[in-house]
C-alpha cells in the first residue's frame, strides 16, 4: 500500500498538504491557503501531516552524500554531478558547501510543517476515534527525527517549536545540544504514548513501534544505556518485528513491506519515484535493471574486502564488475557498484522504498545497550541474530571470547553495523558517536586493482572538530550580526 504518497506532487505551497478528489473539484487557489483558512477539518490536518513526511521522502534519497560519503563505505565518483560532494568525501567541507546547506534547509522545512500541525491541531472539531492523538504523535515523531538528524550533523542548532516572526527568527540563537535532545526525547515519549500500532496505520506512516525504536536509538547516542535497553528491548520484542530469512527480501519492491521494516520512506515508480536506485548505477547502465546510470558514488575497497565468503549480504549490497581493458597492454579494471537499491526501474524514478529504521538496526542497538548494562550474554544473542541471518547458520557466530573486552565488543559491533547497514545512512554517525572517525578515516582504500593486488589509497586528515559539519554560511548571513555563530574549526 502506497496510497498516502500518491498525491505528494500536489503539495500546497505553504502547508505541504496533498491534493484529493474534492480539492480538484472545488479548487482553492494555493496563494490564499494560510494557517487561518486551513486546518478546518480532520481531513486537512491529515493532509498536512502527510506533507511533513514529504520532506523526509525528498531528502532521504540523497542522504548518502552526508551520511556515507565522509565514511569509509563510499567515495564520490569523478562523474558525480553533485556540487560540494567531493569536499564532504575528502573531509574538506566548508561553510559554503551546498549539500550541507540543503540538508539544513530541508530539515527546517520539515520542522516548520510539523510545528504548523501541532500549533493548529485544536482547530478542527470533527476528529473521530484516536485521529487527533495520531496526528499529534506523527508530527512529534517527525519533528524529533528531523531534530535528531540536525543535532547529529551540526551539534547545537536553533530550537523552534512556535510561530515566530522574521525578526524573531533573525535573533534566534542556537540551543545547546542537551536542550535539543531534551525536545527530541520529550516529543518521542509523547509519540510513543499517542501513536497506534503499525497494524492500524497505513504503510509509510510512523507507529508506536517506530517511535519506541527511535527513542531507544536516541538514548544510545546519549549513552543512556539503561533507558536505551528498556526501549530497545520493547522495540525488539513487543511489536511483532522480525528479521526476514532472506536479506534480499528488503530490496525488492514486491516484498519490501515485511516484518523487518519499522519505518520507511515509500516511493512509486514514475509517479513519485526515488533517484537513489539510479544514482549508484554505472554510466552505461546494468542489463535488466536500468538502461543508464548516474554513477555518483562507488563502494570503497575498505568496505568491500570486509565481506567474507558465505556472507549473503554481499550480493545485495555490492556487485563486483571487472571492466575489460581499453588498450591491449592495460590490465582489467575492478569496478564495483552499489547494488543494494538496484531494482529494475525506469531512469531516476524507482519505486523501491528506502528504509529509515529496520529491525536489524534495532537488534544491533539492543546489543550495544545490553553490553553496556553488563548483560554480555544478551548482547551476544542480539548480535548473533543478525550474524546468523547473514550466513544462514550459526557457523560464523561470535563467541564470548570475541567480545571479552569493551574495545573488542565495539569493534565487532561496528563491523556488523557496517556490513549490515551499508549505504543506509548509519556509518558516518556511528564513527562519530564512538570517536572512531579520528582513526578509521586517516585513510580510505577506494578502487582495487587486481593486477597489482592493491587498492588506490587516499590519505585523509580527520580532526576532532569534524564530528559536526559547519553551519551553512548562507544561514549565518540571514541572521542579525553576531547571533548565529560558526562551529569551531570552520570559522573564517
Amino acid at each position: 500500500m502506497k496510497r498516502i504518497f500518491f498525491s505528494l506532487q500536489a503539495l500546497a505551497i505553504l502547508l505541504g498538504a496533498a491534493g484529493c478528489h474534492d480539492a480538484l473539484l472545488n479548487m482553492e487557489p494555493e496563494s490564499i491557503l494560510t494557517t487561518t483558512n486551513y486546518f478546518r477539518s480532520s481531513s486537512e490536518v491529515n493532509k498536512a501531516v502527510i506533507g511533513i513526511y514529504s520532506n523526509l521522502q525528498a531528502r532521504r534519497m540523497s542522504d548518502y552524500v552526508l551520511m556515507e560519503a565522509p565514511s569509509d563505505n563510499l567515495y564520490m565518483s569523478t562523474n558525480s554531478p553533485i556540487a560540494g560532494a567531493g569536499d564532504i568525501d575528502g573531509l574538506t567541507v566548508t561553510p559554503d558547501n551546498n549539500v550541507v546547506a540543503g540538508f539544513w534547509e530541508s530539515n527546517y522545512a520539515g520542522i516548520y510543517r510539523a510545528n504548523q500541525v501541532l500549533l493548529n491541531i485544536d482547530k478542527p472539531t470533527d476528529y473521530t476515534g484516536n485521529a487527533k492523538n495520531q496526528f499529534i504523535g506523527e508530527a512529534k515523531f517527525m519533528r524529533a527525527l528531523f531534530y535528531f538528524d540536525m543535532v547529529r550533523a551540526f551539534g547545537a542548532v536553533p530550537l523552534v517549536t512556535t510561530q515566530i516572526s522574521i525578526e524573531e527568527a533573525r535573533n534566534q540563537r542556537r540551543a545547546s545540544v542537551d536542550d535539543v535532545y531534551n525536545l527530541i526525547i520529550s516529543d518521542l515519549k509523547d509519540a510513543v504514548d499517542k501513536l497506534p500500532l503499525a497494524a492500524a496505520m497505513e504503510k509509510g506512516r510512523a507507529s508506536k513501534g517506530a517511535a519506541t525504536a527511535l527513542l531507544g536509538k536516541v538514548y544510545i547516542y546519549r549513552k543512556d544505556y539503561a533507558n536505551a535497553k528498556d526501549l530497545l528491548n520493547k522495540a525488539a520484542n513487543d511489536f511483532g518485528y522480525n528479521l526476514v530469512p532472506n536479506f534480499a527480501t528488503m530490496w525488492n519492491p514486491a516484498t519490501e513491506d515485511n516484518s523487518e521494516i519499522i519505518f520507511t520512506m515509500k516511493y512509486v515508480e514514475s509517479v513519485n519515484g526515488q533517484t537513489l536506485s539510479t544514482a549508484f548505477i554505472p554510466n552505461g547502465g546494468v542489463y535488466n535493471i536500468v538502461e543508464r546510470g548516474v554513477e555518483t558514488a562507488l563502494p570503497s575497497w575498505s568496505l568491500n574486502k570486509l565481506y567474507v565468503a558465505g556472507d549473503k549480504r554481499k550480493a545485495n549490497t555490492i556487485t563486483d564488475l571487472v571492466v575489460s581493458p581499453t588498450a591491449p597492454n592495460d590490465p582489467p579494471v575492478f569496478y564495483p557498484y552499489v547494488s543494494k537499491f538496484a531494482n529494475k526501474h525506469l531512469y531516476n524514478t524507482s519505486g523501491l522504498d528506502i528504509p529509515v529504521i529496520r529491525y536489524a538496526d534495532v537488534l544491533l542497538l539492543q546489543a550495544e545497550a545490553l553490553y553496556n548494562t553488563n548483560d554480555k550474554a544478551g548482547a551476544l544473542t542480539a548480535l548473533n541474530k543478525v550474524r546468523e541471518r547473514a550466513f544462514g547458520d550459526a557457523s560464523h557466530n561470535y563467541t564470548a571470547a570475541d567480545i571479552a573486552a569493551p574495545a573488542d565488543f565495539l569493534d565487532k559491533l561496528l563491523l556488523e553495523r557496517q556490513l549490515e547497514l551499508a549505504f543506509e545512512g548509519e556509518r558516518w554517525f556511528d564513527l562519530v558517536r564512538t570517536g572512531k572517525f579520528l582513526t578509521v578515516m586517516t585513510k580510505e582504500e577506494r578502487l582495487y586493482v587486481p593486477a597489482n593486488n592493491a587498492a588506490q589509497t587516499v590519505t585523509l586528515t580527520p580532526q576532532s572538530y569534524m564530528a559536526v559539519f559547519p553551519v551553512p554560511q548562507r544561514q549565518i548571513d540571514q541572521y542579525n550580526p553576531g547571533v548565529m555563530d560558526q562551529n569551531e574549526g570552520y570559522k573564517k
